[in-house]
């Protein structure tokens, strides 16, 4: 493993921004500008490259920043080990993850701080909502608000509506105390899930709490037609991994999962009548299904690809249609003064 970048002492460095990247170049290095550009005063940026990635040294090279801090792995180890050894390497009191390909507005940890300061808890982990972006549209993400009384699972998959999305606590939005991050590290193996499954560990841990700043502070990139392992349909994951962590879900959001996760993922991928019926099987007999879950299964399961392809372009004409006014609130967001 090797290092570069200034020496910035512990006591300046109060949030350590972590980066895991492999084969990004120019995604990452507008991530770390993002970053970098931030009105908040005392922090380092450590960027792990994750296996042989020469592309992206150099990009990383011609950054001239002492906060920058980059770290080589001689081999591929994965996004979730790679934050791991951000975090372990970090100065910093407080752990703020960002993906290679995600952007912060310049405000993002100055308004997170105001909101961790404000908490009474042992170990606050704080996130936003989030503006999703494709080459269609952008809106402000997700639509429910968060309710602290309530299990992070209602959260992360019961959805406000059929416009809302699967966006809440993603991996860019986190922010928490570097203490927490080494007693619950991200879980290595996982291909998918990796935040989903590290919210729903970490709000076990005693005096966690969790606090979501209502405006967007992270640009997320959804459907540019990157290859993604998120994006992959493989349905048998998914449900490999929910009925693991079913313990960790409310029934009601294990139903949204199952519906929104396993049976969209089941479809798209063509799988079979066999296949089709586990999933309802698990959906209603794990979960507690209600109407808008059910909805969203039978909408997945039961209507013919041709449909299901109409419905999805009837969406993004939908989606289109409300671009102008998301676009004019991202703008006011990115504009907004601390």
């Amino acid at each position: 493993m090797r290092t570069s970048g200034d020496v910035v002492t512990d006591r300046a460095v109060l949030v350590s921004v972590v980066v895991p990247t492999r084969g990004r170049p120019e995604l990452l290095a507008k991530a770390v500008a993002s970053a970098l550009a931030q009105d908040f005063s005392s922090f380092e940026v450590i960027v792990v490259i994750d296996g042989d990635d020469g592309m992206s040294r150099t990009a990383l090279d011609e950054v001239k920043d002492a906060r920058l801090k980059v770290i080589d792995l001689a081999v591929n180890v994965g996004g979730a080990e790679a934050r791991n050894v951000g975090v372990r390497a970090a100065r910093g009191e407080w752990v703020a993850f960002l993906d290679d390909d995600d952007e912060w507005l310049p405000h993002k940890l100055s308004r997170q701080m105001v909101a961790a300061r404000r908490s009474n808890a042992a170990w606050p982990v704080v996130s936003s909502r989030l503006i999703a972006r494709t080459a269609e549209y952008e809106a402000v993400r997700p639509l429910r608000e968060y309710v602290a009384s309530r299990q992070a699972s209602e959260y992360l998959f019961c959805r406000a509506s059929l416009k809302d999305g699967p966006y809440a606590m993603q991996t860019s939005t986190l922010m928490t105390p570097r203490e927490l991050m080494l007693a619950v590290p991200f879980r290595c193996g996982l291909k998918r899930h990796q935040d989903w499954d590290w919210v729903l560990r970490a709000q076990r841990v005693l005096g966690a709490e969790f606090t979501v700043v209502d405006e967007p502070l992270v640009i997320y990139r959804t459907e540019d037609g990157r290859t993604s392992v998120g994006r992959a349909q493989d349905w048998e994951f998914s449900l490999k991994w929910g009925r693991e962590m079913r313990t960790y879900f409310s029934a009601r959001a294990y139903a949204w999962f199952v519906a929104t996760e396993c049976a969209s993922r089941a479809a798209k991928s063509r799988a079979g009548f066999a296949v089709f019926a586990e999933i309802v099987r698990e959906f209603l007999l794990e979960g507690r299904p209600t109407a808008g879950s059910a909805l969203m299964l039978a909408g997945y399961l039961g209507l013919p690809q041709s449909w299901r392809e109409s419905a999805h372009r009837l969406m993004r004409r939908w989606r289109r249609s409300g671009m102008t006014t998301a676009r004019s609130g991202v703008q006011a967001a990115i504009g907004a003064k601390c």
